[in-house]
């Protein structure tokens, strides 16, 4: 059973599919796709409810964001983890064929132009990756972006609109139902994005968020919780190959520490 962070969902599913192809003896794999704080929650509570649904099976794996391992570690349900992927930096996602001409943070600041991003208030971790770059972009091209210091819960602001619960669902459908003009997202969702529905959107990557300089930007490790049960380790040991890192490739990410 593997409990995962959702931004990479698309290439987590190859990579089990593949690592079950290698290992039938493994019979079948459990895997949930949650935000970070739930999966914490899930550790603490020892299941997850979802109304009288009650999932009880312990994770042999973990996948998530460093801070929030670190914190499973703190808490004494994992000894250690170990460097898994990383994004290719962040995209501004927009309707197919832009109609409104964004490719950088001067854009965001014409009227008409409104933005949307995840809540910092329920989705931390992203908003906080996200509110980083476009200052590093703003700063790039000499500019402050001052809208982005309007608070969750105020009254609505022209130029920005917030996620409710999970961003990489309500980005898309924000743009989809003309309520947002931009979004920013990890690179491989706004492609991800663009492949499912070529039809809908596009993707920009300014300069400034696609040189190999940026850092580990949505960056997810892996490590066993507990002692990982009979298969955790070899699952561990398949996200080292050369057959992952292809997967994860071709889904717009690549592995930690690398460029």
């Amino acid at each position: 059973m593997v409990l995962s962070d959702g931004n990479h969902h698309m290439a987590l599913r190859e990579a089990l599919a593949a690592f079950l192809a290698q290992h039938p003896a493994v019979d079948d794999i459990f895997y949930s796709t949650t935000p970070p704080r739930v999966a914490l929650q899930w550790l603490s509570a020892g299941h997850m409810d979802i109304g009288n649904l009650r999932l009880s099976a312990k994770p042999h794996v973990m996948i998530g964001p460093p801070p929030v391992l670190d914190q499973a570690v703190a808490d004494g349900y994992m000894a250690a983890y170990r460097p898994f992927m990383r994004s290719r930096g962040v995209a501004l996602l927009v309707r197919k064929g832009n109609p409104k001409r964004i490719v950088g943070a001067a854009d965001l600041l014409r009227d008409g132009v409104k933005l949307f991003l995840s809540n910092p208030l329920t989705e931390k971790q992203s908003y906080g990756i996200y509110r980083e770059a476009l200052q590093q972009l703003a700063v790039a091209e000499g500019l402050s972006l001052g809208f982005l210091d309007h608070a969750p819960g105020a009254p609505d602001h022209a130029k920005l609109l917030y996620g409710e619960a999970i961003h990489h669902r309500e980005a898309p459908q924000a743009l989809a139902d003309d309520r947002a003009d931009v979004a920013v997202v990890f690179y491989h969702l706004a492609l991800r994005y663009q492949r499912l529905f070529p039809e809908l959107f596009d993707l920009v990557q300014p300069a400034a968020w696609a040189r190999d300089d940026q850092g580990e930007i949505g960056r997810a490790d892996c490590g066993l919780v507990g002692d990982g049960g009979a298969w955790g380790g070899e699952l561990l040991e398949f996200f080292e190959t050369e057959v992952v890192t292809r997967i994860y490739r071709a889904h717009g990410l690549e592995r930690a520490g690398q460029t």
